[in-house]
């Protein structure tokens, strides 16, 4: 049965709602059974209404609600109407979730606290992400912010939960905002498992003579799709004799790396190669093999 391309759209508009309620449910769990509890707190716009609600008790769903208004503001001006229609509803959402369910505190324990704490908020905050919309709009401050500042995004976002951290560390103690800082970590790396994949996709760009026979063995032997780049070699004031080069790149998992480059190296151990980091992969070869892995 052919499927048609509004059909395809409304599956994929359907899935991206299952990530946000999902998420929903995973980042007030994570806050109502492990954070607010233990009057631990987070960074970005749910770590400020974390630490206002502990210092004079205001209701968390209310606080997260008010305070992430001026971002969907910003995610209106910035990304699109869609955007910020599905984050209003997002954090709506959230904030009724907050507010009605009862869920049960989980530990004491303030490194399990710290850890499964910020696993489930990044979880929801990741997923909410995943489905076109945000929960915790520090990320849109950092991208107003960042044309009228010399500070990259993540210097911003980092300047950001500095200030919330110290200021956590003088009303709630060190030790509270240490292990808060923890709470950070744990969700910030959660977050990007879930945004960027757990694949971890590494490009990988070869530059040598040998290409040809390279670029055979990564097709034939390593079953890679390569795309080809007609290039021009040079290096620094030595004569080359051939400087037209096929500049190979492919894109494999983290863990063929090495296998790779020891191939590559037996082929030609003066070759150029240089790896990057992949966030997402999208069609050709890569995502059915990882799938046979």
């Amino acid at each position: 049965m052919t499927i048609t391309r509004k059909q395809a759209y409304r599956r994929i508009e359907i899935t991206r709602i299952i990530m946000i309620a999902v998420g929903i449910a995973s980042a007030a769990f994570g806050l109502k059974g492990f954070l607010i509890p233990n009057e631990f707190i987070d960074g970005g716009v749910t770590g400020i209404s974390l630490l206002i609600s502990s210092l004079i008790g205001w209701p968390i769903s209310v606080l997260i609600l008010v305070i992430n208004v001026p971002f969907i503001w910003l995610g209106y001006k910035r990304v699109d109407k869609l955007f910020a229609f599905k984050t209003t509803i997002a954090i709506v959402l959230l904030s009724i979730v907050l507010y009605l369910v009862n869920f049960p505190m989980v530990t004491h324990d303030k490194l399990l606290t710290a850890v499964f704490g910020g696993f489930f908020l990044g979880t929801g905050i990741g997923l909410a992400m995943r489905g076109g919309s945000v929960i915790d709009g520090t990320e849109l401050l950092a991208v107003y912010i960042n044309p009228r500042s010399p500070l990259s995004i993540g210097q911003i976002i980092l300047v950001i939960n500095i200030f919330i951290f110290g200021v956590a560390a003088f009303f709630l103690g060190i030790e509270s905002a240490l292990y808060s800082i923890l709470t950070y970590l744990a969700a910030t790396q959660t977050i990007n498992y879930i945004v960027q994949g757990f694949d971890e996709f590494t490009s990988v760009t070869i530059v040598s003579p040998k290409s040809e026979l390279i670029k055979h063995v990564i097709m034939r032997h390593l079953h890679r799709g390569v795309t080809i780049y007609k290039g021009e070699r040079g290096f620094g004031k030595t004569e080359i004799g051939e400087k037209q080069v096929d500049i190979i790149v492919t894109v494999i998992t983290r863990l063929e790396v090495q296998r790779l480059v020891a191939r590559v190296q037996q082929i030609d151990p003066t070759a150029f190669i240089v790896t990057n980091s992949v966030s997402e992969v999208k069609g050709g070869l890569i995502k059915r093999r990882a799938l046979d892995h």
